[in-house]
Order: C-alpha cells, then sequence, then structure tokens
C-alpha cells in the first residue's frame, strides 16, 4: 500500500521527549506524498517545557504539513462525517491519553479525531512512550491491542533497568506501520528490542 495520495490524520500528545523522533516521521509521510492533517493535544499546545517551547512545536507541525493544526474538540469532529481520514496516527501517544482512548474517555481533540476516524471504520495507528505501559497502565495496552481497528508501531522497553515499566515506539517504522495498517494488518513484530541512547547496561 502505497501513502502518495491518502489523506494521513496526525495526532501529536504531550511526551515531549519524544517529539525529535517522531517529526522526522512527519515529513517522511509528507515526502511519500501523503495529505497529512495535524491535530496536538491541550498539552501539545500550552505546555514549555527543557524539550521546546509549546508555539514552537506547533509551528514546526505547521510548517512541515503546510496546514494548520486543528487545537479544538469541534474542529476535530467533522474528521468523522465530512472530511474523512484513510488512517489516524497518534505518535506520540502518553500514557494519558492512552488511558483515556481505552476507557472511551473523549476529551482533547487527538482522542475525538481518534473517535471520528473509528466512526468510519478506519485504522488508528499509535506510536506509544510512556513510563507505565509495564504498570498500571499494562491493562489499557492489552485493551487497545485487542480492539479492532487499532495498530501499534512496533514497541520495546527503552531502559529496562532504570525505567523497568517504560515501553517506547520505534518511530522509525511509523510509515511501515501506516502501509500495513491500511491494509488492516499489524506490522509484525509488534514487540522489539528497543534500545536507547541512553539505556545502562
Amino acid at each position: 500500500m502505497e501513502l502518495e495520495g491518502k489523506r494521513i490524520g496526525f495526532g501529536v500528545t504531550g511526551s515531549h521527549c519524544t517529539y525529535d523522533d517522531v517529526f522526522p516521521q512527519l515529513e517522511k509521510l509528507m515526502k511519500a506524498g501523503a495529505e497529512v492533517i495535524p491535530v496536538v493535544s491541550y498539552t501539545v499546545q500550552n505546555t514549555d517545557t527543557k524539550f521546546g517551547k509549546a508555539d514552537d512545536h506547533v509551528a514546526k507541525i505547521e510548517s512541515i504539513t503546510g496546514k494548520r493544526a486543528i487545537k479544538t474538540i469541534p474542529e476535530a469532529e467533522p474528521l468523522g462525517p465530512q472530511l474523512p481520514l484513510d488512517c489516524m496516527v497518534v505518535s506520540p501517544l502518553t500514557g494519558n491519553s492512552m488511558s483515556k482512548l481505552a476507557n472511551a474517555l473523549t476529551d482533547t481533540p487527538v482522542l475525538m479525531a481518534v473517535k471520528a476516524t473509528i466512526r468510519n471504520q478506519n485504522p488508528v495507528v499509535l506510536g506509544i512512550s510512556t513510563n507505565d505501559a509495564l504498570g498500571l497502565n499494562g491493562v489499557n495496552l492489552m485493551r487497545l491491542m485487542a480492539s479492532k481497528l487499532f495498530y501499534f508501531i512496533p514497541y520495546g522497553q527503552d531502559n529496562p533497568y532504570k525505567k523497568p515499566n517504560s515501553l517506547v515506539s520505534d518511530m522509525n517504522l511509523l510509515s511501515d506501520t501506516v502501509k500495513s495498517a491500511l491494509n488492516y494488518q499489524q506490522l509484525q513484530p509488534v514487540i522489539i528490542p528497543h534500545i536507547d541512547d541512553n539505556m545502562i547496561e
């Protein structure tokens, strides 16, 4: 499945430390000829961190895609009935947003975009980045993995010695995961060794 001409939503949530790995993949989708519609959570819009200012992150996303980011729930809702997506990507997906998604909560633009896509029975690709995926959030991860229409960018423990409950997707596999998801197939293997530069042996 090629990506040229595909209409792909791209939701970004508040795992700020992962943006440097995600933004190049956003550029890759654009180079493949996809139409990418950016959607940003309230945390992305409003939170400055040591990883950069909120306004700068949003501006970069808009610069890459050439589109104004969807920033409100009312702006995201038409992605269901009026402006359907071929696929919705959420990357990075925080543990907080993952827990809400697994329990049918829709209180951010990104979650509304996911809900709108599921309404149309179209695939949703998730790129997780959370410190508690193997802790209390594990039940939510497994609920989503067992649900129809959700496909995961392959993930693994990014630092099992210092953060034993943490899982992060290998964002380099984002485009390949989207291609598989458009065929309603999970890219395999989904659980992979994931080496981080900061991993302690």
